[in-house]
């Protein structure tokens, strides 16, 4: 299994343990497990039973077995402190996702966006982000922070990264950063 996102560890001081946080598109849960092992509430939502079979036992994490692209939403508003998305995109699913964060509650959101069909999969139109799309779909929320572009490593990945708070109060930070990734 891999390790957590940078982007999701570079932000790790906010995942403090009680939160409740629902890891959407949640696949063999590196997120879920790394959070759950943090004293956070875990749901992990995603459509492939085998992938979530694994995390039924582990404890801090509920697994939710649901097509979220197909049938109805299956969680209720204003659930969760946490969203957490990374690797997925369903642009029909943005203001689902946005009404399932309670007032204040943050968003980690991050996958990959237009170029990275030069460096592989995902290459799909479908799959790939607009420059500065997450900022569109989520321009209710307070940003924190927001990279977009090119990140070198093992395989380069063009990506977009979006960390932000749903309106309506939650704690107040300061913005943590905004920029490009070169």
């Amino acid at each position: 299994m891999s390790a957590p996102s940078t982007w999701v560890l570079r932000h790790s001081d906010l995942l403090v343990a009680g939160l409740r946080v629902l890891d959407v598109a949640a696949g063999d849960g590196r997120h879920a497990r790394w959070l759950a092992a943090r004293g956070c509430r875990v749901s992990a939502i995603d459509r492939a039973p085998a992938a979530l079979e694994a995390l039924r036992l582990i404890p801090g994490i509920e697994v939710l077995d649901a097509d979220i692209e197909a049938a109805p939403w299956p969680l209720a508003p204003a659930s969760f402190d946490v969203l957490l998305v990374t690797n997925y995109l369903h642009r029909p699913l943005f203001p689902v996702l946005a009404t399932a964060l309670r007032p204040g509650g943050l968003l980690i959101y991050e996958t990959f966006m237009a170029g990275n069909e030069r460096y592989g999969r995902p290459s799909s139109p479908a799959f790939l982000l607009r420059e500065g799309e997450l900022l569109e779909a989520f321009a209710d929320f307070r940003v924190l922070a927001f990279e977009q572009g090119l990140r070198q490593g093992t395989v380069p990945r063009v990506v977009q990264r979006l960390l932000a708070l749903a309106p309506g109060g939650g704690p107040e930070l300061p913005p943590l950063a905004s920029d490009q990734i070169h």
